[in-house]
């Protein structure tokens, strides 16, 4: 009968507890730096963010529109913006405005 050395039975108890923990280590790496991991995760939150702030802009921006469309409605017309409008679309000005130029 041949009995294992004691070496033998530390290198077999060390090689399982190396492979253990190099398969636990590269578990542990890849939830926090892979694709879905810690650091994705943190990126998406961030771009979440940012996109409803940007989401939050262009509603103020399209509720402002929709009010100044409004306004030009056929059955509540507003005789200021109509004016205001058709004097920049065709570039007039009236007599008593006040006209700054600006220089770039």
């Amino acid at each position: 009968m041949q009995s294992r050395s004691r070496l033998q039975t530390i290198l077999a108890t060390l090689a399982l507890h190396v492979g253990a923990a190099a398969l636990i280590g590269y578990f542990a790496y890849h939830a926090y730096i892979g694709d879905h991991g810690l650091l994705a995760r943190r990126n998406y939150e961030q771009e979440m963010k940012a996109l409803e702030a940007d989401l939050a802009s262009l509603k103020a921006q399209r509720q402002a529109m929709e009010n100044k469309v409004s306004l030009l409605a056929p059955s509540q017309l507003d005789p200021d913006l109509l004016d205001e409008e058709a004097r920049r679309q065709l570039n007039f000005i009236n007599t008593k405005d006040l006209v700054l130029l600006r220089t770039k």
